[in-house]
Formats: structure tokens, C-alpha cells, sequence
């Protein structure tokens, strides 16, 4: 025990004794870890933040778009009579049916046409089931109710982002004009996760988009399909739903499925960031190896004293691998609590919550420590190596 606390002495006073270098040293293990930890877990609370945006949405909802083949040459569309159709699946909730209009410049007042017409507004016609299919709140106001789809009336319910936008206030009476026609606003629409150009559209009803907007017939170029129950298996039903059998008529999609592609790519992610990070503890092992040699042969002379005094060839090893093991612990700690404070920056800057696993970083930091170890065998082997007489030609 005395012998190993001598050791551990002399050790830490080698490495204290120059501490640049030793912190040059850890520069290596530090850059490494920090670098996998960041990466891994940036990665993975951007899938938690996904992951959360999705169960606040609800792994129930499916996405059909309308193919191109009930398009005939023009924007592909779904007959209306297929939306209460696809209502009338045994486990279908609720339906809802939009179509994105073109060419339409909205403005929220007089002589903004130019900034407007540059950067154009989403104009969505759409059902007055919207709201439930997608089970997003009102902000203020009313959605579009069967009245205003009855009577072609010209009101509007605009985003909250576009709301903002425009200045608009709760229960403020207010106008905006769609190429010059003045159409009312009846309310908000909260934020649409699924969506999010609906943040910044201007809804009305499928009949005064008819009516002012010169549509043919008001078939919509997407649904979205409420499905609480054996939701894959309705998302298959609805392509023959719509197009009653026939080849082609919609494309039907679940967001989860996306989510399962995603989670893919963050894998391949992570992989290539393990790769580089390891590359990293790599070319920082080498460092420790190179810095360490260099030491051995500056404390040549300590050296010699010590293999005089009678110190083995082993003690001599083991206390330039003691040093070797030192730096790789404190560079793996450092890593690791610099990867998780970039974790957290990045997390709360973006608002996403903060995933990181306690055993990922424990398993880094001693993935540092045995680069670090593996790369001082040669430094301590070489200083072993040095006999007593050859210490006073180097030194």
C-alpha cells in the first residue's frame, strides 16, 4: 500500500508539474467524447421533441392525398362524394376535406398588395370539421360553421401566425381582402402541428371558394382522416374507398410511419457520429502517445534517479500508465459534462426536451479512458526501457 501511494505521488506531480501539457494532453479525450455525447444527444432529443409533437397529435390521424389520377391533366383531386365515403369506414371518426387554392393574393388592408403578392398567403378551402379532425383549439373567435358552407358567406378564420401577421386582435372586427374581395374574420385557428403553412392560412368554405374562385366543383385535394382504431388497416381501405375499386384515386399515409423512417435516418446518424467521435478519440490517443514519449524523454533524468534508487522496470511503467489512465478519466468526465452542457444549450434554444442518457455518458468517458490507456503502453514501455547510464545521455 505505501509503494502504490508513493506511485500514485509521484504520478500526480508529474502531471501537475507541467500542466499545459497535461492539459494538452486531455485536449484529445475532451474533443472526442464532448463531440459523440453532443451529437447523440442533440439526435436523440430532436426524436424526443418529434416523438412528442406526434403523441400531442396523435398516432390516429392519416393523410390521404389525392393522386394523379383523378386529375385529368389538372391538379389532382378527390371526388367530394368520396369524403362521407371514407366517413362511413366502421372506424373512422371523423373526415375533413381541403383544397389549397392558387393565385389568390390576401391582404390584410389596402395598398399591401405589393409585399403580399411576393409573399403570398395560404388560401385553404375546407370542411367545418377541420378543427376536430385534427383536434386543434380555437385561439379565438369560431371555425367555419354549416351555415357559412350553406350560404356561401364570406368569412374567413385565418392562422395564428398569420393573425400575429396581420395584427389581429380577439374578437376584433376585421376585414381582409382576397384579390379585393373583402371577406370576414370569424376566428384563429391554434397552431397546426401536422401542418404548419396552416400556421400562416386563410381558411373558407368549400362553397365560397366556388362561388368567388370560379372552382369547377368543391372536390378536395386532401383529407385528413380521424381513425382510432386499427388505423393502418383503414389507411390501406381508403385508396379503394375513394377511387371505388380502381387502380388509382389517393394516396394514404399515417405521420407515424414518417416517424419510423425518421427514427432510421437518426440511427444512420448516430452511427456516422459514433464513426467520427471515434476517429476523434483516435487521433486524440495518438496525441497522448506522442506528448507522453516527448515527457519520457524531458524527465529522462527523474528517471534514471529513480531506476539508481532501485525502482523495477515495473514501477517505472505502471506510474507513466497510472499517468496515462489519469488523463484519460479526467478528459472522458470533461467530455462528457461539455457534450451534455451543449445538449442542454441546443435543447432549451430550440425548445426541445433534453434526452440523454446517464449510462451512454459513463460509457464514452470509459471508452476515453481506454484510448488513453492503450495509448500510453508505448510512452511507459519506452521509459522502462531507459537504462540509468543512457538517462544521463538525454538528459
Amino acid at each position: 500500500m505505501r509503494r502504490f501511494r508513493e506511485l500514485v505521488g509521484v504520478a500526480t506531480a508529474g502531471l501537475t508539474a507541467r500542466k499545459v501539457r497535461t492539459l494538452l494532453i486531455m485536449l484529445g479525450p475532451i474533443l472526442g467524447v464532448s463531440a459523440i455525447v453532443a451529437a447523440i444527444g442533440i439526435n436523440e432529443s430532436s426524436k424526443g421533441h418529434l416523438k412528442a409533437k406526434l403523441q400531442e397529435l396523435g398516432t390516429d390521424l392519416i393523410v390521404v392525398n389525392a393522386s394523379a389520377g383523378f386529375g385529368f391533366g389538372q391538379d389532382p383531386v378527390i371526388e367530394a362524394a368520396a369524403v362521407s365515403r371514407v366517413g362511413r369506414l366502421p372506424d373512422v371518426v371523423a373526415v375533413t376535406g381541403t383544397r389549397q387554392l392558387s393565385d389568390i393574393v390576401t391582404v390584410p388592408f389596402t395598398g399591401a398588395e405589393d409585399y403580399y403578392r411576393a409573399f403570398p398567403v395560404p388560401v385553404i378551402a375546407t370542411g367545418p370539421e377541420l378543427p376536430d379532425t385534427l383536434e386543434v383549439p380555437m385561439v379565438s373567435g369560431r371555425f367555419l360553421n354549416a351555415f357559412d358552407e350553406e350560404s356561401g358567406a364570406r368569412v374567413a378564420v385565418i392562422g395564428r401566425d398569420l393573425a400575429d401577421e396581420y395584427g389581429y386582435l380577439a374578437g376584433e372586427s376585421r376585414t381582409i381582402e382576397l384579390n379585393g374581395l373583402e371577406y370576414g374574420v370569424v376566428g384563429v385557428l391554434d397552431w397546426v402541428l401536422l401542418e404548419p403553412s396552416m400556421d400562416s392560412a386563410v381558411f373558407l368554405t368549400f362553397a365560397a371558394a366556388v362561388a368567388d374562385w370560379e372552382l369547377d366543383d368543391p372536390d378536395p385535394s386532401r383529407l385528413y382522416v380521424r381513425a382510432p382504431t386499427n388505423t393502418a388497416m383503414v389507411a390501406k381501405e381508403i385508396p379503394t374507398v375513394v377511387s371505388l375499386g380502381g387502380p388509382d384515386g389517393a394516396n394514404a399515409s399515417v405521420p407515424t410511419d414518417l416517424l419510423d423512417a425518421q427514427s432510421q435516418v437518426d440511427e444512420s446518424l448516430n452511427n456516422l457520429t459514433k464513426m467520427m467521435g471515434g476517429l476523434a478519440l483516435i487521433v486524440g490517443g495518438v496525441g497522448i502517445a506522442n506528448v507522453m514519449s516527448i515527457s519520457v524523454i524531458q524527465r529522462s533524468s527523474e528517471i534514471g534517479i529513480r531506476r539508481a534508487l532501485g525502482h523495477s522496470r515495473g514501477t517505472i511503467a505502471v506510474q507513466f500508465l497510472f499517468e496515462a489512465l489519469v488523463v484519460g478519466v479526467f478528459g472522458g468526465i470533461l467530455g462528457a459534462l461539455v457534450g451534455a452542457g451543449v445538449v442542454w444549450g441546443v435543447a432549451a434554444q430550440r425548445g426541445y426536451t433534453m434526452v440523454l442518457s446517464v449510462a451512454g455518458l459513463a460509457g464514452w468517458a470509459l471508452v476515453s479512458v481506454g484510448v488513453a490507456v492503450v495509448a500510453g503502453l508505448y510512452p511507459s514501455s519506452k521509459a522502462a526501457r531507459l537504462e540509468p547510464l543512457e538517462t544521463l545521455r538525454l538528459g
